[in-house]
């Protein structure tokens, strides 16, 4: 018999939360690229996509340059 699995469903926050959360990030990693170590044009990634159910929570995001943020998603 097989067991059915119950997917859990992703956290995705209205705007203004994640807005904080994103700061939140920003700061827990001191504002700088986890890959580089740059300190401009810094954005956060989700390390599990959106489109692969990967939520909006603090354990799942990273601050990254833009310059290795492309990296990442042309790799993919």
């Amino acid at each position: 018999m097989n067991a059915t699995r119950c997917k859990s469903p992703r956290l995705r926050l209205d705007s203004e939360s994640y807005r904080k959360l994103h700061r939140q990030v920003l700061e827990r990693d001191g504002w700088r690229c986890q890959i580089c170590g740059s300190m401009q044009q810094l954005q956060v990634h989700h390390l599990k996509f959106r489109s692969q159910s990967g939520g909006d929570e603090e354990q799942n995001l990273i601050t990254l340059c833009a310059e290795c943020h492309l990296r990442i998603h042309s790799n993919d």
